[in-house]
């Protein structure tokens, strides 16, 4: 996989991905940004959600289950000295639809543990949760 990214001036980049989509990324203003696009950091926990959340889709799709939402929430934590990379990334999945908790922590465990490549690309520790219908699940994953 390769791409190009352009400096825009200041601290403004852009790029467009191998499969045609632009992207944007900018520093806040008090970095010497003009904050005309997302932080790089800010991509990168949302790269995470998104691997994970189309690998688990995909896995219960193959279970013959549909989820009638799916949405997550992620929390990043960062190291406060330099390079002040990711220490902790927690997921917590909330799916709403018939789905049976054994087949969601399955698909769950498979995306973070096998399957998802930019989690697996990541040196935080990744740390996930889940409700169905509005019950948090209580094991652990």
């Amino acid at each position: 996989m390769n791409t190009s990214i352009k400096w825009n001036g200041k601290m403004s980049f852009s790029g467009t991905t191998p499969s045609g989509h632009e992207v944007k990324m900018d520093a806040a203003e008090e970095f010497g940004g003009e904050n005309t696009g997302a932080r790089p950091t800010e991509l990168l926990l949302h790269a995470v959600a998104g691997c994970t959340g189309i690998d688990i889709i995909s896995i219960l799709q193959k279970m013959r289950l549909n989820p009638s939402s799916f949405h997550m929430e992620v929390n990043g934590t960062r190291a406060e000295d330099h390079p002040k990379r990711f220490t902790a990334v927690h997921i917590h999945y909330i799916l709403e639809g018939d789905l049976p908790e054994e087949k969601v922590i399955r698909a769950i465990q498979l995306s973070k543990d096998k399957y998802c490549s930019v989690s697996q690309s990541l040196n935080a520790e990744i740390s996930v949760g889940y409700s169905i219908n509005g019950v948090i699940g209580a094991q652990k994953i």
